[in-house]
């Protein structure tokens, strides 16, 4: 585990500017600029498009996001070792997400949004690395506002790429208007066992698979109404990803280390 530990301030206030630039996004249609992003998933559905409701845990997200901009910024938070290791990925991961919000709401589910999205999921990938592998026990703070903050966003933008990624082939006329369910399905279970591999090499990561089976569940309400298919890949993906769980927390190293 790296030695240093002194944070610059440059670092904190680029998370903090990173969460505005993530939540401030989603407010332009409302300032008259641009389209929700509701609307334009609606325009390139398929059927892995989640229910809508699935959308509210952006309320939780956010909230999370914000306390953590917030609490890194304190002065007792400079020398925090675990923030320190994840600092600049949290930036790029956190306004990426922003940037794909802006990029969206103006020109639609793009190749470029893909890209854009992937790399928020990247950076979020090498935070939850990082957490896996942090030696000294978090704190009651950094469980509460770190590792379930970036695990849950972690397992959120893994649904969302693979959604992204099925709407942009929509949008170029790949796959739109509930076309291929076979192969729809293919990516979900593709996506389940994805996820599945990353809780099994998180320890069991539980707050990573709760939000990633929260996806699933609303694709099955959407998706799996439609196609039997769908229905399956969703069930299928799920069982991996709660038997990854089941498996990881046996370990009492694991429990306590997500649960303290």
């Amino acid at each position: 585990m790296s030695t240093h530990t002194h944070r610059s301030a440059l670092q904190r206030i680029a998370i903090v500017l990173a969460v505005v630039i993530q939540i401030g996004a989603t407010f332009l249609p409302q300032l008259g600029f641009g389209e929700p992003i509701g609307d334009r998933s609606d325009s390139v559905r398929t059927l892995i498009t989640p229910s809508g409701w699935a959308f509210a845990i952006w309320g939780p997200l956010f909230f999370g996001s914000a306390v953590y901009a917030l609490w890194q910024a304190l002065p007792g938070q400079r020398d925090n070792v675990l923030l320190d290791q994840i600092g600049w990925p949290s930036v790029i991961a956190l306004s990426m997400q922003g940037i794909w919000a802006t990029y969206t709401q103006f020109a639609n589910l793009t190749v470029i949004s893909a890209i854009i999205i992937l790399t928020s999921l990247g950076a979020l990938l090498v935070i939850l690395r990082r957490l896996v592998a942090f030696e000294r026990p978090f704190s009651l703070a950094e469980r509460i506002i770190v590792t379930i903050t970036f695990s849950a966003l972690a397992a959120w933008l893994t649904a969302a790429s693979i959604v992204n990624i099925s709407a942009t082939l929509a949008y170029y006329g790949i796959g739109g208007d509930m076309q291929y369910p076979l192969i729809t399905a293919a990516i979900v279970a593709v996506g389940g066992v994805i996820a599945a591999l990353a809780v099994g090499r998180s320890r069991g990561n539980p707050w990573y698979a709760l939000v990633f089976c929260w996806a699933l569940l609303a694709i099955y309400y959407r998706g799996g109404q439609e196609s039997g298919a769908i229905a399956l890949a969703c069930l299928i993906s799920g069982v991996l990803v709660i038997g990854a769980v089941v498996v990881g927390l046996k370990d009492r190293a694991n429990r306590h280390h997500w649960f303290g």
